[in-house]
């Protein structure tokens, strides 16, 4: 557990909860989701000191539940936001290890495969003057920006500028913000590891076999789009809720409602970019199985009609060897010494004016493709 008391231009960290609030800023309690779970009656007792109020049992259940989808909920004390972060699991190319069902072999040659995508949950309670952040075990958003909230403590990050969060709302947005500014690296190996797939589907001198690899590539997309929905579902509700608090007498507090509001605006953008992103992604490849199965009844078609062509020119080959092959007297040739070479003349005259018919009527050669 971390523990973080934020006031303006200083932030002291802790490894047990605070007895009360600072005089300025707020306080920032951290933890995984294990042991959120073993210090829940701790961290009850905690937040019912600092702020008067304790988190309702139904929030508790939904901040330990690994399998909740994002959702926005909110109280007269408090708001719940859950936040399922998006982090990609991908192997190096080579054979997959033993035991894992997701993860295919491939070619040492191809590019990094996606495995999965890890949706784990990160759960927000955000009260006036504390926040709450519960995250799944080995989360680096956690560390991540822990670090960079005691990197902008410093004076060198005053000098230039950076300003710490003014509010629980607003470091859960930043906090938000950074898991969504993470999604450029997802987006990067979706596309290209789609791009690998498609390059396969589309090289004329393979033989497409990796369909499992395909599937499970649409599989990651529609589920990835469900996430992405959800998000944007929870962060909608959180803007609307935060346009029904009530307005602020107070200059400086209307100006930070304002702030939060562009930083919502922001985060809902990039979930809405994420998302049409995934969308291109899975046009383009139902794009591509179709140009696929379009290219192979093509050549399918080439090789029909050049059969065909060729079934045509030694069918009148066939019926002249057949002519000249009953058992008749009186055939004409039969009996001349030069019969031979003039049918075979005949037979190399048919077949070249066939075979000058049919490539004029763009039955073979490139013009036919």
């Amino acid at each position: 557990m971390r523990v973080f008391s934020i006031a303006p231009g200083e932030v002291r960290e802790t490894s047990t909860l605070p007895e009360g609030l600072p005089p300025r800023g707020f306080v920032w309690i951290a933890c995984e989701c294990s042991e959120f779970g073993l210090s829940q009656v701790a961290i009850q007792s905690s937040l019912n000191a600092l702020t008067g109020n304790s988190l309702v049992d139904l929030h508790i259940s939904d901040l330990l539940n690994p399998q909740l989808p994002s959702r926005f909920d909110y109280t007269s004390r408090y708001d719940i936001l859950v936040f399922r972060r998006l982090t990609a699991n991908q192997s190096d190319a080579g054979p997959a290890p033993p035991g894992g069902p997701s993860a295919p072999r491939v070619k040492r040659s191809g590019p990094p495969v996606l495995r999965r995508i890890d949706t784990s949950p990160v759960g927000f309670a955000v009260f006036d003057r504390v926040v709450l952040t519960v995250h799944p075990v080995g989360c680096n958003t956690l560390d991540f920006y822990a670090g960079r909230l005691l990197a902008m403590s410093t004076s060198g990050a005053r000098s230039a500028g950076t300003h710490l969060p003014s509010s629980p709302a607003d470091l859960m947005l930043r906090v938000i913000n950074h898991m969504v500014d993470g999604y450029l690296d997802l987006r990067r190996l979706l596309t290209r590891h789609h791009n690998h797939l498609q390059q396969l589907l589309l090289d004329p001198r393979s033989r497409f076999n990796d369909w499992h690899l395909l599937l499970q590539a649409r599989t990651g997309l529609h589920h990835l789009e469900d996430v992405c929905e959800d998000q944007r579902s929870a962060v909608q509700e959180w803007i609307d809720a935060l346009d029904e608090w009530p307005d602020e007498a107070e200059a400086d507090k209307r100006r930070e409602r304002e702030l939060l509001r562009v930083r919502s605006r922001d985060v809902l953008e990039h979930i809405e970019r994420v998302l049409g992103h995934v969308r291109r992604l899975e046009q383009g490849a139902e794009t591509v199985v179709q140009m696929h199965f379009s290219a192979l009844s093509h050549r399918t078609n080439s090789i029909m009609r050049t059969l065909t062509v060729l079934t045509a020119i030694f069918l009148p080959l066939n019926l002249i060897t057949g002519f000249f092959g009953m058992n008749f007297d009186s055939l004409p040739w039969v009996h001349s010494s030069t019969g031979i070479w003039l049918t075979v003349a005949l037979m190399a005259a048919v077949a070249l004016g066939l075979l000058w018919f049919f490539r004029r009527q763009r039955f073979l050669g490139r013009s036919a493709d």
